[in-house]
């Protein structure tokens, strides 16, 4: 192993419609928002992650910022290469005289087609991947929580990432049931962006949305110490003039329903095709939230509520799914689940 392990350089990658997260060495060494700025007239990248993001919706015309991933799948498959190329780069910006090997595993989400997965792979391979794996993205959020994934029980993970709300129940290293959904952070961002545009008349844009969901963002209308008005500025629709509107989370939690309704019903019947003994075991240890929806309010109580069974949120939800990737990559043939 020696010497080809000084030419081979091992990342875990979450490729991720709102953040792209890479473990090197077992460390988190890139958390960045999926997002790169692209000069129009060279098609080259001029920024990328955090840098794009301060770009989002402030651009002239020869700039545009993409965001490669759209509902967890490549959408821009040449802005997608890029990004990955750019992000592995951030792990060592020292120019070398040669680039070493990449053995790579990234995850997908549970739904994805072949089209899909191949994307990935090819987007990963002109990256410079040497040997590309894959993980479905429930599979490695149960692993980084925690839960013994090859034991003959059953354990449930809903990740509720940016694009889509992954659903699984998982026992002996396999997926049993999933449902893979694209209700996630994007489309409650876009119910926000809807919801102060019908009723308060006020314009804004898509980062200022994800600005209210993070600070009074709810799932319940009643919550125990509930956080203080988000005061909103921007123009009026009507007379372009500034205005200011203080947004309570009630407000939020009302905007939010439908599309968190459609999350419970994916989840209702996700139980429903489990097999009894592992409905169970799941009624038993409850079941885990991951991915950066588990952030919301009030929505453990709320899905713990509706559906009698107790939902925990996974430490460091956001992360999860990166340290479930960065456990496959250490035990790569140990793990039969990984898709080569």
């Amino acid at each position: 192993m020696g010497l080809f392990s000084f030419l081979t350089q091992e990342i875990a990658i979450d490729l991720g419609t709102a953040n792209t997260i890479i473990i090197y060495n077992d460390k988190i060494v890139v958390d960045e928002p999926s997002i790169v700025a692209i000069d129009i007239r060279t098609e080259k990248m001029v920024a990328i992650g955090e840098k794009a993001r301060q770009m989002q919706g402030k651009t002239h015309a020869n700039l545009k910022t993409i965001r490669p991933l759209r509902d967890g799948v490549i959408a821009d498959f040449n802005a997608a290469e890029q990004m990955i190329r750019g992000m592995i780069k951030m792990i060592n910006p020292k120019p070398r005289m040669f680039s070493p090997a990449l053995k790579m595993v990234i995850c997908i989400p549970s739904g994805s087609t072949e089209v899909e997965i191949r994307a990935v792979r090819d987007s990963s391979e002109h990256a410079g991947g040497r040997e590309v794996y894959m993980i479905y993205e429930p599979m490695a959020a149960a692993i980084g929580i925690g839960l013994d994934v090859e034991a003959p029980e059953g354990n449930m993970v809903v990740d509720i990432g940016g694009g889509t709300t992954e659903i699984a129940v998982i026992s002996l290293g396999g997926i049993v049931t999933n449902k893979s959904i694209r209700i996630a952070g994007d489309d409650l961002t876009a119910d926000i962006t809807e919801y102060m545009r019908h009723q308060h008349n006020i314009k804004i844009g898509e980062r200022t949305a994800e600005e209210i969901k993070i600070h009074v963002g709810s799932a319940l209308s009643q919550l125990k110490d509930p956080p203080p008005d988000f005061v909103v500025q921007g123009p009026n629709q009507m007379t372009a003039l500034p205005i200011e509107v203080p947004v309570s989370y009630q407000e939020i939690a009302h905007c939010l329903e439908k599309s968190i309704s459609k999350i419970e019903t994916a989840v209702l019947s996700a139980l429903e095709q489990t097999p009894p003994e592992l409905y169970a075991d799941i009624v038993n240890k409850g079941i885990w939230l991951a991915g950066g929806g588990a952030l919301l309010k009030g929505l453990d109580k709320r899905l713990t509520d509706k559906i009698g069974i107790t939902f925990h949120i996974a430490e460091d939800p956001l992360r999860a799914v990166v340290r479930g990737t960065g456990i496959a990559l250490k035990n790569v043939d140990k793990f039969s689940f990984l898709i080569k």
